[in-house]
């Protein structure tokens, strides 16, 4: 009997996804969700943080890699993106939101063929009372809180929040809060004062939260879907940049965008290929 041979792409392609999820976690103004949403593993992910055991042994051949990579992306280089950010913020939001608008098609695609006869009415409600928030969440917060174990677990739970609701950036709220950069230091020095309490308000928050959303988008997934794209194309509209510099700092943004569009479609039509041939 011949031996299946193993797919490079495979294993590369959910090791360059993870390693995005993690940066976009950190990236302030992306959501970790919607790149989940945009790669076609969100309702995976859902599945693993309920049935953690089961959907590993189901899946493990896309979690490792996933994970791996968003280990990388997360911890590895939340010093590289503090930077990165400081030096070119306006690349680094275009390049992210290109990624994530390269990915409404497929998921306007999956949304209608899930049942093209529901109501696009929870999009359009989504769309505008999230954007709306975030504009409300920009412009009202901030302060001088003094980081600490308890605010550290706020983060946490905060960040895990993101990953459940699609659109909804955590490191944009705890840059308003102040915290965000006293929790990305800690990731990036790998401080456990840090990383501990930030572990367990994520795990509480996930524990909380991540049931409730399974059983949404297994008993209503078509309305989900549509919600789902109401806050994945808010937050795009949040994020890309709108103001710049001069003639090449605009031409930039816009090879960014191009780029991080263009990323996402090979993506996508990978994704679709390796699922036609499974």
């Amino acid at each position: 009997m011949q031996k299946k041979k193993t797919n490079p792409l495979k294993m590369l392609l959910p090791l360059v996804q993870g390693a995005l999820i993690g940066t976009g976690a950190i990236l302030p103004g992306v959501s970790g969700g919607v790149l989940c949403v945009s790669f076609g593993v969100y309702e995976l992910m859902m599945e693993f943080f309920v049935h953690p055991i089961k959907s590993l042994k189901k899946n493990y051949k896309l979690f490792i890699p996933l994970g791996i990579g968003g280990l990388v992306g997360f911890v590895l280089l939340a010093k590289l993106i503090e930077g990165f950010l400081a030096a070119f913020s306006i690349a680094a939001l275009a390049l992210f939101s290109g990624l994530i608008s390269g990915t409404v098609p497929g998921l306007m695609k999956n949304a209608i063929d899930s049942d093209h006869k529901t109501s696009w009415a929870g999009f359009i409600i989504t769309l505008i009372a999230s954007f709306t928030l975030f504009h409300i969440l920009e412009a009202g917060m901030g302060g001088d809180i003094q980081p600490n174990f308890w605010w550290y677990v706020f983060c946490g739970a905060i960040w895990a929040l993101s990953m459940v609701v699609p659109g909804l950036s955590s490191s944009s709220v705890l840059l308003f809060m102040g915290l965000y950069q006293p929790m990305a230091a800690g990731i990036g020095n790998l401080d456990f004062s840090v990383l501990i309490p930030l572990f367990i308000g994520f795990v509480a928050a996930i524990l909380a939260l991540a049931r409730v959303v399974n059983m949404l988008l297994e008993k209503f997934y078509p309305i989900v879907s549509r919600i789902i794209i109401g806050f994945v194309i808010s937050s795009v509209l949040m994020i890309t940049p709108t103001e710049f510099a001069g003639a090449g700092q605009l031409i930039a943004g816009v090879l960014c965008f191009a780029g991080g569009f263009a990323v996402s479609m090979v993506m996508d039509y990978f994704k679709e290929k390796q699922d036609i041939k499974d």
